[in-house]
């Protein structure tokens, strides 16, 4: 596995930890709300291939609080 692909594994790997964790009765809600956005922002670039070439982050539906609703 390249070294970037290994980095953005890892990166979902904790994100997903998290996730877990945060399910549990007793959670520290301040920890997790703090390292899961910069766990979010660390993510480097997807692998090649994650996603479809044609793919654009910026096109889907529209939701409450954005132009247009």
């Amino acid at each position: 596995m390249c070294p970037h692909c290994e980095d953005f594994a890892r990166t979902i790997l904790m994100l997903g930890q998290l996730a877990l964790y945060a399910d549990n009765v007793g959670a520290d809600q301040d920890f997790i709300e703090i390292v899961g956005p910069c766990l979010a922002a660390s993510l480097p670039e997807p692998p090649p291939g994650t996603f479809p070439a044609d793919y654009d982050p910026t096109e889907g539906p529209e939701y409450p609080g954005e132009e247009g609703f």
